[in-house]
């Protein structure tokens, strides 16, 4: 373990684009059918409803919460629509397993998804055993990533020290509050978002997020 991760014992983990690469494109899916639930909802014409789609993600940070604020949605009745979707595109990554395994310390998972889309999620990476617990959107009472609040209610609902915790995501916006609460950060940066050089905010880079985690723990003793 390199010095500057030996007081790491909280490994907090984003689940789309972060615990799988960004190339599968599951979250492409989900995608489509938040457009097809706003269209719905709504009546607009398909490209308008992607815009005001793409509109309450940039202004209110899901677009779930966008639509409980301005269209009273129900947010179970949301999510379980918008995460049907097939996850034939994922698959195990057997270093991944071996390196989250080897984690001293407790393991989390953060996630602006909620609950049983993020089991179904880890079930199909191999991973439904290496998490201690799921910290979704209705644990921070529908508010996502990157506001401040859902950072401290995860760090209440666990009792997590921000100074000994690492929180890894693929969205460097999401890593800004991690960092500013005294977390250390892990820019996944596998191709989800287009951006430039790591900002101040970031502690960490990697691309492959098994290959770092490999690398962090060293050989097999």
């Amino acid at each position: 373990m390199p010095p500057a991760l030996a007081h790491i014992d909280a490994w907090v983990f984003d689940l789309d684009n972060t615990l799988y690469p960004a190339s599968c494109d599951l979250f492409g899916r989900i995608d489509r059918r938040m457009t097809d639930y706003v269209r719905r909802l709504t009546g607009l014409p398909e490209a308008e409803a992607r815009a005001l789609q793409k509109r309450l993600y940039h202004e209110h940070g899901t677009t779930l919460s966008g639509l409980m604020r301005l269209h009273g949605v129900d947010p179970h009745e949301f999510l379980a629509d918008v995460h049907a979707v097939e996850m034939d595109v994922l698959a195990e990554d057997r270093r991944l397993i071996e390196a989250i395994a080897r984690l001293p310390g407790r393991k989390l998972v953060f996630t602006n998804g909620d609950a049983p889309y993020a089991r179904a999620v880890l079930a199909r990476l191999g991973l439904s055993d290496a998490f201690e617990a799921i910290h979704d959107i209705h644990a921070c009472a529908y508010q996502p990533k990157p506001m401040a609040e859902a950072y401290a209610s995860m760090v209440r609902a666990f009792g997590i020290d921000p100074a000994t915790a690492l929180f890894a995501d693929d969205l460097q916006r999401n890593l800004k509050p991690a960092k500013a609460i005294g977390m250390t950060t892990l820019w996944v940066n596998n191709g989800s978002e287009a951006q430039g050089a790591a900002q101040s905010h970031i502690d960490f880079l990697t691309d492959d997020l098994g290959r770092w985690l490999a690398d962090t723990m060293g050989p097999h003793a």
